[in-house]
């Protein structure tokens, strides 16, 4: 089956709301990393960089990963940019 991937776009930055969750919770990158390979979803460091960054599209699997390992919501995590 073919994965799903999502799209950050001008409204909804995922890697920085990602970026900001992690940083709240003190969990590096590595280690989220780290984490997410043990939940069963492949991710790498460089990976995760660029998606934080917001050059690299999310898979659903990865955000679903990032979302029960950082313990947040998809509300909080596709929160919009506050203008």
């Amino acid at each position: 089956m073919e994965s799903q991937k999502i799209k950050q776009d001008l409204v909804i930055d995922i890697g920085n709301n990602i970026r900001t969750i992690r940083k709240e919770k003190k969990i590096g990158q590595t280690e989220l990393v780290r984490r997410l390979q043990l939940y069963g979803v492949s991710m790498t460091r460089e990976t995760l960089v660029k998606i934080e960054r917001g050059i690299q599209h999310i898979q659903a699997n990865q955000l679903r990963g990032i979302r029960d390992i950082l313990e947040t919501s998809y509300d909080e995590l596709l929160r919009p940019k506050e203008r």
